[in-house]
């Protein structure tokens, strides 16, 4: 199961259903597919095909959600 957090921009960001327990959101659109730790600091854990740049900007869309990411994680993984 993955649930979706958002869509912003044409990106989905979501969450893997027990896949390990360090907080993390998965990105993905048609340009490629990245993983983001989210504790204890947002950093790039997995790239596939995204640019530099497009990673600057996915960094900064899950920056202005931080919030609700780590909200939507505890709510869902503490079910």
């Amino acid at each position: 199961m993955s649930p979706t957090v958002f869509r912003k921009a044409g990106y989905r960001f979501f969450f893997i259903s027990r896949e390990e327990e360090r907080m993390h959101v998965h990105v993905v659109s048609a340009d490629g597919e990245a993983k983001f730790w989210l504790k204890p600091n947002i950093e790039l854990a997995r790239n596939y095909r995204y640019p530099v740049p497009q990673l600057r900007y996915i960094k900064a869309l899950i920056e202005e959600q931080y919030d609700e990411l780590t909200g939507a994680w505890r709510g869902y993984f503490r079910r």
